[in-house]
């Protein structure tokens, strides 16, 4: 049979506090060692996108001025974009049937 011991008391609310917050703590300085970590893991490709960005938002911004001028041109362009996707389809369904 077991025997219960009556003499241990749980934790009081006071004590459930301390040991709640000590665990928050831990919880805090694991996130900021872990934001660290991706800080420097990503470090790399935040370069080469800073590098990238200018460029891509000089292309943006002529290709923009170049569609105001002519407003059919974006229709057109939206039509050889819509043919492109659906020939990119069809060929990879070709693929696939072929192998």
């Amino acid at each position: 049979m077991k025997q219960t011991d009556k003499s241990v008391n749980p934790p009081s609310r006071a004590e459930r506090k301390a040991a709640l917050l000590a665990q928050l703590e831990q919880q805090r300085v694991d996130i900021l060692v872990c934001s660290e970590y991706l800080q420097r893991s990503a470090s790399p490709l935040d370069q080469s996108w800073r590098s990238i960005k200018l460029p891509l938002y000089a292309a943006g911004g002529l290709l923009a001025y170049k569609l105001v001028r002519r407003p059919g041109g974006i229709m057109a362009a939206g039509r050889k974009g819509l043919a492109g996707y659906m020939l990119f389809r069809k060929l990879k369904l070709l693929a696939k049937i072929a192998t």
